[in-house]
C-alpha cells in the first residue's frame, strides 16, 4: 500500500468518527478535498521549547514523519518559540496563528493545567480544554535527583535535610512538586527559579549551584546527561513523579507510593495529569472539525509507523503514545474536580 493510499484510508477512518454523517463514497471524496487543500502547503509546527531539549527532539521527529499520513503530503517545518514557561507559544497558537489546520503546536506538558493552578494569571490567554489536542508520543515520569554532597540518600532524608532544587519558573512542575512534597510529605525543599530549561537546571546541579532537581519528565537528552552521574555516584535518584514507576528504575518510589492519605494521593494524581500528557501537540480551537479528525488520525498513524519508530529508537526517544481525545477528556476531569481538592492544590501551587 502506498503512502497516498494509506493517507486515504486513514482520513476516511477519521471522518467516520465525526458528526459529518457521510457515506463511504463521500468519505473518499472528502479525503480528496482535504488533499487538495494540503497539497503544496507548508505546515508549521511551533514548539514552545528551545533548541536541543526533549520537547524539541519530539517536535522534529514528528515533523519528519507525520506528513506521509496527511492527504496531499505537505511539508512540515519546526519553529521554536520559547518563553513564559510555554505560555508564549500557547497564546500564539490560540489567538494569533491561522485556524485552518496549517499550524500545529508543541506545548509544554504543564500548559494544560496552567489555568487550573493560576486562574487569575492574565498571561494565560487560552482555555486549555478548547485546544484540539492531537496527542503525545510519550507519557512522562519526572525524577528527583540530588547531588551526593547534599546528604540526601533517600526520600526519607527529605524530611530532615534542607534541599535546594533548580527550576525554570514558579509555575513549572519542578517548583510545584517541591511545594507539594513540603506540605504533603514534610520535605524541606527550596526551589530556585529562573533557569532556562532542563539542561540548564542539570548544569546547576553539576556546578553545585543547587543540591538537586525535580524534573517534569525524563527525555533522552535529560537521561543522557544525568545517568553517567548516577553511575559515578555523584547524584542519587530518590523519587519518581508520575502515575507509575519507570521500568528503568523499579526500586525508586513514586510520590504516590509515599502518600498515606487518599486525598493526598488524589492531589498528586491531578498534578500528574500533565505527566500523562507528556510531550503534547495541539491544534487551535478554531480549526475545522474535519481537519482536526484527519490530523488526529495522522498523528495516531505516525505513532505506529515503522520508520518513525526506528528513528525514535536510534535517538533513544521513548514512544508510549496517548491520543488527543484522551487528553481532552483528562483535562475535563481535572477542571471539574471537587472544589475542596481544587482549592488545596491551587494553594500548594502558589
Amino acid at each position: 500500500m502506498t503512502c497516498k493510499e494509506l493517507s486515504r484510508r486513514t482520513i476516511c477512518g477519521a471522518l467516520a468518527g465525526t458528526a459529518l454523517s457521510l457515506t463511504g463514497t463521500h468519505w473518499s471524496a472528502h479525503a480528496d478535498t482535504l488533499a487538495d487543500f494540503y497539497k503544496g502547503k507548508k505546515l508549521l509546527l511551533i514548539t514552545s521549547a528551545s533548541v536541543g531539549g526533549g520537547y524539541d527532539q519530539y517536535a522534529r521527529l514528528l515533523a519528519r514523519h507525520m506528513s506521509r499520513y496527511i492527504p496531499g503530503e505537505p511539508t512540515i517545518s519546526v519553529q521554536n518559540m520559547p518563553g513564559a514557561e510555554g505560555l508564549k507559544a500557547a497564546n500564539h497558537i490560540y489567538n494569533v496563528a491561522p485556524q485552518d489546520g496549517t499550524i500545529i503546536g508543541g506545548l509544554s506538558r504543564n500548559t494544560g493545567l496552567a489555568r487550573f493552578y493560576d486562574f487569575n494569571n492574565s498571561g494565560i490567554q487560552f482555555d486549555a480544554r478548547k485546544f484540539h489536542w492531537l496527542g503525545s508520543p510519550q507519557q512522562e515520569i519526572g525524577l528527583l535527583i540530588v547531588g551526593d554532597k547534599s546528604g540526601v540518600k533517600s526520600a526519607q532524608d527529605l524530611k530532615t535535610h534542607a534541599l535546594t532544587v533548580s527550576s525554570t519558573a514558579r509555575n513549572s512542575p519542578s517548583s510545584i512538586y517541591a511545594r507539594m512534597l513540603n506540605d504533603l510529605y514534610g520535605a524541606k525543599i527550596k526551589p530556585i527559579d529562573g533557569y532556562d530549561g532542563s539542561q540548564a537546571c542539570l548544569l546547576a546541579v553539576e556546578r553545585a549551584e543547587v543540591d538537586g532537581h525535580i524534573s517534569g519528565g525524563s527525555s533522552a537528552p535529560f537521561r543522557n546527561r544525568f545517568l553517567p552521574w548516577v553511575k559515578a555516584g555523584n547524584v542519587h535518584l530518590i523519587m519518581q513523579m508520575g502515575m507509575q514507576r519507570d521500568p528503568a528504575f523499579p526500586d525508586v518510589p513514586t510520590a504516590l507510593d509515599l502518600m498515606t492519605s487518599a486525598q493526598d494521593k488524589q492531589l498528586f494524581e491531578i498534578a500528574f495529569a500533565e505527566q500523562v500528557m507528556g510531550r503534547p501537540f495541539v491544534l487551535g480551537p478554531g480549526v475545522p472539525t474535519d481537519r482536526v479528525a484527519m490530523l488526529r488520525a495522522a498523528f495516531d498513524a505516525t505513532m505506529k509507523d515503522a520508520k518513525f519508530l526506528a528513528e525514535a529508537e536510534r535517538e533513544n526517544a521513548e514512544i508510549d503514545p496517548v491520543d488527543g481525545v484522551t487528553i481532552n477528556a483528562l483535562l475535563d476531569r481535572v477542571y471539574t474536580a471537587p472544589p475542596e481538592v481544587v482549592e488545596r492544590l491551587r494553594a500548594l501551587a502558589k
